[in-house]
Protein backbone atom coordinates (compact mmCIF):
# COMPACT_ATOMS: atom_id res chain seq x y z
CA UNK A 1 0.00 0.00 0.00
CA UNK A 2 1.18 3.49 -0.85
CA UNK A 3 -0.02 5.94 1.77
CA UNK A 4 0.21 9.74 1.90
CA UNK A 5 2.45 11.21 4.56
CA UNK A 6 -0.02 13.33 6.54
CA UNK A 7 -2.32 15.44 4.42
CA UNK A 8 -5.57 14.11 3.00
CA UNK A 9 -4.72 12.51 -0.37
CA UNK A 10 -5.78 14.36 -3.49
CA UNK A 11 -6.28 11.16 -5.45
CA UNK A 12 -7.28 7.76 -4.08
CA UNK A 13 -7.03 4.69 -6.31
CA UNK A 14 -8.03 1.04 -5.94
CA UNK A 15 -6.12 -1.28 -8.28
CA UNK A 16 -7.47 -4.74 -9.08
CA UNK A 17 -4.60 -7.11 -9.83
CA UNK A 18 -5.01 -10.92 -9.99
CA UNK A 19 -3.13 -12.08 -6.89
CA UNK A 20 -1.82 -8.87 -5.44
CA UNK A 21 1.62 -7.49 -6.14
CA UNK A 22 3.28 -10.62 -4.68
CA UNK A 23 1.84 -12.83 -7.41
CA UNK A 24 3.96 -14.57 -10.03
CA UNK A 25 1.86 -13.74 -13.10
CA UNK A 26 2.69 -11.11 -15.67
CA UNK A 27 0.03 -8.61 -14.56
CA UNK A 28 1.03 -8.95 -10.91
CA UNK A 29 4.68 -8.38 -11.85
CA UNK A 30 3.83 -5.24 -13.83
CA UNK A 31 1.74 -3.90 -10.96
CA UNK A 32 4.50 -4.77 -8.48
CA UNK A 33 6.96 -2.65 -10.46
CA UNK A 34 4.42 0.19 -10.59
CA UNK A 35 3.96 0.03 -6.81
CA UNK A 36 7.73 -0.02 -6.29
CA UNK A 37 8.23 3.02 -8.51
CA UNK A 38 5.45 5.02 -6.87
CA UNK A 39 6.90 4.25 -3.44
CA UNK A 40 10.36 5.23 -4.64
CA UNK A 41 9.13 8.57 -5.99
CA UNK A 42 6.87 9.41 -3.05
CA UNK A 43 3.60 11.18 -3.80
CA UNK A 44 1.93 12.77 -0.74
CA UNK A 45 -1.20 13.50 -2.77
CA UNK A 46 -1.63 9.91 -3.91
CA UNK A 47 -3.04 6.90 -2.06
CA UNK A 48 -2.96 3.68 -4.10
CA UNK A 49 -4.16 0.32 -2.82
CA UNK A 50 -3.42 -2.88 -4.77
CA UNK A 51 -6.04 -5.56 -4.06
CA UNK A 52 -6.43 -9.13 -5.42
CA UNK A 53 -9.40 -9.80 -7.70
CA UNK A 54 -8.71 -13.47 -8.51
CA UNK A 55 -6.40 -14.89 -5.84
CA UNK A 56 -3.50 -17.28 -6.26
CA UNK A 57 -5.40 -20.48 -5.47
CA UNK A 58 -7.88 -22.52 -7.47
CA UNK A 59 -9.95 -20.55 -9.96
CA UNK A 60 -13.10 -21.61 -8.11
CA UNK A 61 -12.03 -19.26 -5.31
CA UNK A 62 -11.88 -16.29 -7.67
CA UNK A 63 -15.52 -15.41 -7.04
CA UNK A 64 -14.63 -14.91 -3.37
CA UNK A 65 -11.81 -12.49 -4.23
CA UNK A 66 -13.91 -10.60 -6.78
CA UNK A 67 -16.71 -10.26 -4.24
CA UNK A 68 -14.26 -9.06 -1.60
CA UNK A 69 -12.92 -6.47 -4.02
CA UNK A 70 -16.45 -5.19 -4.62
CA UNK A 71 -17.07 -5.00 -0.88
CA UNK A 72 -13.82 -3.09 -0.37
CA UNK A 73 -14.88 -0.74 -3.16
CA UNK A 74 -18.27 -0.20 -1.50
CA UNK A 75 -16.70 0.58 1.87
CA UNK A 76 -14.22 2.96 0.23
CA UNK A 77 -17.00 4.71 -1.67
CA UNK A 78 -19.16 5.14 1.42
CA UNK A 79 -16.16 6.50 3.29
CA UNK A 80 -15.15 8.86 0.50
CA UNK A 81 -11.86 6.99 0.10
CA UNK A 82 -11.84 6.16 -3.61
CA UNK A 83 -11.74 8.39 -6.69
CA UNK A 84 -10.92 5.90 -9.44
CA UNK A 85 -10.64 2.13 -9.90
CA UNK A 86 -7.89 0.60 -12.05
CA UNK A 87 -8.94 -2.77 -13.51
CA UNK A 88 -6.28 -4.99 -15.07
CA UNK A 89 -8.03 -7.21 -17.58
CA UNK A 90 -7.04 -10.28 -19.56
CA UNK A 91 -8.96 -13.04 -21.36
CA UNK A 92 -11.56 -15.52 -20.09
CA UNK A 93 -12.39 -15.36 -16.37
CA UNK A 94 -10.48 -12.12 -15.90
CA UNK A 95 -12.82 -10.36 -18.31
CA UNK A 96 -15.98 -11.74 -16.74
CA UNK A 97 -14.85 -10.71 -13.25
CA UNK A 98 -14.02 -7.22 -14.49
CA UNK A 99 -17.42 -6.89 -16.19
CA UNK A 100 -19.01 -7.40 -12.78
CA UNK A 101 -16.60 -5.07 -10.96
CA UNK A 102 -16.91 -2.39 -13.66
CA UNK A 103 -20.72 -2.53 -13.45
CA UNK A 104 -20.53 -2.22 -9.68
CA UNK A 105 -18.17 0.76 -9.95
CA UNK A 106 -20.61 2.46 -12.32
CA UNK A 107 -23.47 1.77 -9.92
CA UNK A 108 -21.47 3.49 -7.18
CA UNK A 109 -20.54 6.38 -9.46
CA UNK A 110 -16.81 5.63 -9.39
CA UNK A 111 -14.91 6.01 -12.69
CA UNK A 112 -12.79 3.06 -13.76
CA UNK A 113 -9.77 2.54 -15.98
CA UNK A 114 -9.32 -0.67 -17.99
CA UNK A 115 -5.73 -1.85 -18.49
CA UNK A 116 -5.64 -4.49 -21.21
CA UNK A 117 -3.18 -7.37 -20.91
CA UNK A 118 -3.28 -10.88 -22.31
CA UNK A 119 -1.73 -12.23 -25.47
CA UNK A 120 -4.84 -13.75 -27.05
CA UNK A 121 -7.53 -11.10 -26.54
CA UNK A 122 -8.08 -10.78 -30.28
CA UNK A 123 -9.04 -14.45 -30.37
CA UNK A 124 -11.00 -14.33 -27.13
CA UNK A 125 -13.14 -11.29 -28.00
CA UNK A 126 -14.82 -12.45 -31.17
CA UNK A 127 -16.53 -10.06 -33.53
CA UNK A 128 -20.30 -10.05 -33.56
CA UNK A 129 -23.25 -8.98 -31.49
CA UNK A 130 -23.65 -11.93 -29.16
CA UNK A 131 -24.29 -11.38 -25.47
CA UNK A 132 -20.67 -11.92 -24.45
CA UNK A 133 -19.37 -9.49 -27.04
CA UNK A 134 -21.96 -6.86 -26.07
CA UNK A 135 -21.04 -7.12 -22.39
CA UNK A 136 -17.34 -6.71 -23.15
CA UNK A 137 -18.00 -3.78 -25.48
CA UNK A 138 -20.17 -2.13 -22.83
CA UNK A 139 -17.39 -2.51 -20.26
CA UNK A 140 -14.82 -0.88 -22.56
CA UNK A 141 -17.09 1.89 -23.80
CA UNK A 142 -18.01 3.00 -20.28
CA UNK A 143 -14.40 3.14 -19.08
CA UNK A 144 -12.99 6.56 -18.27
CA UNK A 145 -9.84 5.44 -20.09
CA UNK A 146 -8.54 2.27 -21.69
CA UNK A 147 -4.82 1.60 -21.33
CA UNK A 148 -3.30 -0.62 -24.03
CA UNK A 149 0.30 -1.69 -24.54
CA UNK A 150 0.78 -0.82 -28.20
CA UNK A 151 -0.65 0.37 -31.51
CA UNK A 152 -2.08 -2.97 -32.59
CA UNK A 153 -4.18 -3.11 -29.41
CA UNK A 154 -5.42 0.45 -29.87
CA UNK A 155 -6.61 -0.47 -33.36
CA UNK A 156 -8.25 -3.65 -32.09
CA UNK A 157 -10.15 -2.00 -29.23
CA UNK A 158 -11.21 0.88 -31.48
CA UNK A 159 -12.70 -1.62 -33.93
CA UNK A 160 -14.52 -3.65 -31.28
CA UNK A 161 -15.58 -0.75 -29.03
CA UNK A 162 -15.70 2.41 -31.19
CA UNK A 163 -17.30 4.34 -28.35
CA UNK A 164 -14.02 4.06 -26.43
CA UNK A 165 -11.73 5.04 -29.32
CA UNK A 166 -11.04 8.58 -28.12
CA UNK A 167 -10.17 7.42 -24.61
CA UNK A 168 -7.54 4.81 -25.47
CA UNK A 169 -4.05 5.53 -24.17
CA UNK A 170 -0.92 3.59 -25.13
CA UNK A 171 1.33 2.87 -22.15
CA UNK A 172 3.88 0.12 -22.87
CA UNK A 173 5.05 -2.20 -20.13
CA UNK A 174 8.23 -1.18 -18.34
CA UNK A 175 10.99 -2.65 -16.21
CA UNK A 176 13.57 -1.21 -13.89
CA UNK A 177 17.22 -0.78 -14.83
CA UNK A 178 19.04 -4.01 -13.87
CA UNK A 179 20.71 -3.92 -10.49
CA UNK A 180 23.41 -6.42 -11.43
CA UNK A 181 26.18 -5.55 -13.89
CA UNK A 182 25.91 -7.31 -17.21
CA UNK A 183 28.70 -9.88 -17.53
CA UNK A 184 27.46 -12.11 -20.34
CA UNK A 185 28.36 -15.74 -20.86
CA UNK A 186 32.09 -15.29 -21.37
CA UNK A 187 33.66 -17.62 -23.93
CA UNK A 188 30.35 -19.45 -24.41
CA UNK A 189 27.43 -17.39 -25.70
CA UNK A 190 24.50 -17.75 -23.29
CA UNK A 191 21.00 -17.79 -24.81
CA UNK A 192 18.12 -17.18 -22.38
CA UNK A 193 14.39 -17.86 -22.58
CA UNK A 194 12.12 -16.53 -19.81
CA UNK A 195 8.44 -17.40 -19.79
CA UNK A 196 5.86 -20.13 -19.54
CA UNK A 197 7.18 -23.27 -21.20
CA UNK A 198 4.71 -24.46 -23.80
CA UNK A 199 3.45 -24.21 -27.34
CA UNK A 200 2.28 -20.56 -27.29
CA UNK A 201 5.74 -19.31 -26.38
CA UNK A 202 7.34 -21.34 -29.18
CA UNK A 203 9.43 -23.56 -26.91
CA UNK A 204 9.16 -26.65 -29.17
CA UNK A 205 10.47 -24.58 -32.08
CA UNK A 206 13.26 -23.20 -29.90
CA UNK A 207 14.25 -26.73 -28.93
CA UNK A 208 14.37 -27.75 -32.58
CA UNK A 209 16.47 -24.69 -33.47
CA UNK A 210 18.96 -25.48 -30.70
CA UNK A 211 19.16 -29.08 -31.93
CA UNK A 212 20.02 -27.84 -35.41
CA UNK A 213 22.81 -25.76 -33.84
CA UNK A 214 24.30 -28.71 -31.94
CA UNK A 215 27.47 -28.84 -34.04
CA UNK A 216 28.32 -25.27 -33.02
CA UNK A 217 30.24 -25.55 -29.71
CA UNK A 218 30.10 -21.85 -28.80
CA UNK A 219 26.74 -21.63 -27.06
CA UNK A 220 24.68 -22.79 -24.11
CA UNK A 221 21.04 -22.09 -23.30
CA UNK A 222 18.74 -21.67 -20.32
CA UNK A 223 14.99 -22.12 -20.71
CA UNK A 224 13.47 -20.87 -17.45
CA UNK A 225 9.82 -20.79 -16.49
CA UNK A 226 6.88 -22.82 -15.31
CA UNK A 227 4.56 -24.88 -17.47
CA UNK A 228 5.54 -28.05 -19.33
CA UNK A 229 8.97 -28.26 -17.69
CA UNK A 230 9.17 -32.05 -17.38
CA UNK A 231 8.22 -32.56 -21.02
CA UNK A 232 10.84 -30.02 -22.12
CA UNK A 233 13.51 -31.72 -20.02
CA UNK A 234 12.60 -35.10 -21.47
CA UNK A 235 12.82 -33.67 -24.97
CA UNK A 236 16.25 -32.12 -24.27
CA UNK A 237 17.49 -35.48 -23.03
CA UNK A 238 16.02 -37.25 -26.04
CA UNK A 239 17.86 -34.86 -28.35
CA UNK A 240 21.11 -35.36 -26.44
CA UNK A 241 21.32 -31.72 -25.32
CA UNK A 242 20.69 -31.97 -21.58
CA UNK A 243 24.28 -30.90 -20.88
CA UNK A 244 23.91 -27.70 -22.94
CA UNK A 245 20.31 -26.68 -22.25
CA UNK A 246 19.40 -25.94 -18.62
CA UNK A 247 15.72 -26.12 -17.62
CA UNK A 248 15.53 -24.93 -13.99
CA UNK A 249 11.73 -24.48 -13.93
CA UNK A 250 10.19 -21.38 -12.38
CA UNK A 251 12.76 -19.05 -10.84
CA UNK A 252 12.30 -16.04 -8.58
CA UNK A 253 13.26 -12.42 -9.28
CA UNK A 254 16.77 -12.71 -7.86
CA UNK A 255 17.58 -15.72 -10.05
CA UNK A 256 16.03 -14.00 -13.07
CA UNK A 257 18.32 -11.03 -12.47
CA UNK A 258 21.35 -13.35 -12.28
CA UNK A 259 20.34 -15.17 -15.46
CA UNK A 260 19.90 -11.90 -17.35
CA UNK A 261 23.28 -10.65 -16.12
CA UNK A 262 24.94 -13.84 -17.40
CA UNK A 263 23.13 -13.92 -20.76
CA UNK A 264 24.09 -12.57 -24.18
CA UNK A 265 20.87 -13.28 -26.12
CA UNK A 266 17.23 -13.13 -25.05
CA UNK A 267 15.04 -15.35 -27.22
CA UNK A 268 11.24 -15.47 -27.20
CA UNK A 269 9.79 -17.13 -30.34
CA UNK A 270 6.12 -16.73 -29.34
CA UNK A 271 3.03 -17.26 -31.46
CA UNK A 272 1.03 -14.70 -29.43
CA UNK A 273 1.96 -11.90 -27.03
CA UNK A 274 0.63 -8.56 -25.87
CA UNK A 275 3.92 -6.84 -25.00
CA UNK A 276 6.26 -9.35 -23.32
CA UNK A 277 8.03 -8.22 -20.16
CA UNK A 278 10.92 -10.64 -20.73
CA UNK A 279 11.83 -8.87 -23.98
CA UNK A 280 11.83 -5.53 -22.16
CA UNK A 281 13.99 -7.02 -19.40
CA UNK A 282 16.45 -8.21 -22.03
CA UNK A 283 16.51 -4.77 -23.65
CA UNK A 284 17.12 -3.14 -20.27
CA UNK A 285 20.25 -5.25 -19.80
CA UNK A 286 21.54 -4.67 -23.32
CA UNK A 287 20.97 -8.23 -24.55
CA UNK A 288 20.54 -9.03 -28.23
CA UNK A 289 16.87 -9.97 -28.65
CA UNK A 290 15.44 -12.58 -31.00
CA UNK A 291 11.64 -12.63 -31.02
CA UNK A 292 8.56 -12.67 -33.24
CA UNK A 293 6.51 -9.73 -34.61
CA UNK A 294 3.38 -10.50 -32.58
CA UNK A 295 1.23 -8.23 -30.44
CA UNK A 296 2.94 -4.90 -29.81
CA UNK A 297 6.48 -6.28 -30.20
CA UNK A 298 7.11 -4.21 -33.32
CA UNK A 299 6.49 -1.05 -31.30
CA UNK A 300 9.75 -1.69 -29.43
CA UNK A 301 11.80 -4.04 -31.64
CA UNK A 302 12.91 -2.91 -35.09
CA UNK A 303 14.38 -5.78 -37.07
CA UNK A 304 18.11 -5.36 -37.55
CA UNK A 305 18.27 -2.29 -35.30
CA UNK A 306 17.11 -3.21 -31.80
CA UNK A 307 16.77 -6.95 -32.29
CA UNK A 308 16.05 -9.67 -34.82
CA UNK A 309 12.50 -10.66 -35.76
CA UNK A 310 11.51 -14.05 -37.14
CA UNK A 311 8.06 -15.31 -38.05
CA UNK A 312 6.30 -17.53 -35.50
CA UNK A 313 6.93 -21.21 -36.14
CA UNK A 314 9.75 -20.64 -38.65
CA UNK A 315 12.41 -22.94 -37.20
CA UNK A 316 14.79 -22.32 -40.07
CA UNK A 317 14.71 -18.54 -39.61
CA UNK A 318 15.01 -18.90 -35.83
CA UNK A 319 18.04 -21.16 -36.23
CA UNK A 320 19.64 -18.71 -38.65
CA UNK A 321 19.06 -15.71 -36.38
CA UNK A 322 20.47 -17.42 -33.30
CA UNK A 323 23.44 -18.80 -35.20
CA UNK A 324 24.16 -15.38 -36.64
CA UNK A 325 24.22 -13.81 -33.18
CA UNK A 326 26.32 -16.58 -31.66
CA UNK A 327 28.95 -16.09 -34.35
CA UNK A 328 28.88 -12.27 -34.56
CA UNK A 329 29.74 -10.50 -31.31
CA UNK A 330 29.76 -7.07 -32.96
CA UNK A 331 26.16 -7.58 -34.08
CA UNK A 332 25.15 -8.75 -30.59
CA UNK A 333 26.74 -5.67 -29.05
CA UNK A 334 25.17 -3.26 -31.54
CA UNK A 335 21.66 -4.67 -31.17
CA UNK A 336 21.97 -4.77 -27.40
CA UNK A 337 23.21 -1.20 -27.13
CA UNK A 338 20.43 0.10 -29.38
CA UNK A 339 17.83 -1.85 -27.41
CA UNK A 340 19.15 -0.44 -24.16
CA UNK A 341 18.79 3.11 -25.48
CA UNK A 342 15.14 2.42 -26.36
CA UNK A 343 14.57 1.05 -22.87
CA UNK A 344 16.01 4.08 -21.13
CA UNK A 345 13.99 6.45 -23.30
CA UNK A 346 10.61 4.68 -23.40
CA UNK A 347 10.46 1.54 -21.27
CA UNK A 348 11.91 2.57 -17.93
CA UNK A 349 9.73 2.71 -14.83
CA UNK A 350 9.66 6.50 -14.39
CA UNK A 351 7.81 7.32 -17.65
CA UNK A 352 5.54 4.30 -17.09
CA UNK A 353 4.48 5.42 -13.61
CA UNK A 354 4.06 9.01 -14.79
CA UNK A 355 1.78 7.92 -17.65
CA UNK A 356 -0.40 5.80 -15.34
CA UNK A 357 -0.69 8.68 -12.85
CA UNK A 358 -1.77 10.97 -15.67
CA UNK A 359 -4.44 8.45 -16.70
CA UNK A 360 -5.79 8.30 -13.15
CA UNK A 361 -5.86 12.07 -12.81
CA UNK A 362 -7.62 12.66 -16.12
CA UNK A 363 -10.12 9.87 -15.37
CA UNK A 364 -11.37 11.71 -12.30
CA UNK A 365 -11.61 15.01 -14.16
CA UNK A 366 -12.02 18.45 -12.65
CA UNK A 367 -13.44 18.57 -9.15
Amino acid sequence: MIEPSKATPLLQVLVATPSGTSGQGGIDRVMATLKMQLEREGHPGLNVRFLPSRGSGHVALSIFYATCFCLRLLVARLGGNVDVVHLNVSSNGSTYRKIVIARFARLLGVPYVLHLHGAEYQTFWKAGNGLGSRLIRDMFEHAAHVVVLGRVWRTFISSRAPGAADRIVIVPNATEVPRLPHLGGGDTVHMLFLGRIGDRKGVPQLGEALFRMRENPHWRATIAGDGAVDAARARATELGMADRVALPGWVGPDTVAQLIASADILVLPSFAENLPVSVIEGMAAGLAVVTTPVGAVEDIITDGETGLLVQPGDVEALTAALTRLVEDRALRDRLGQNAQIVHRERLDLAPFARAIRDVWTSSVGPS
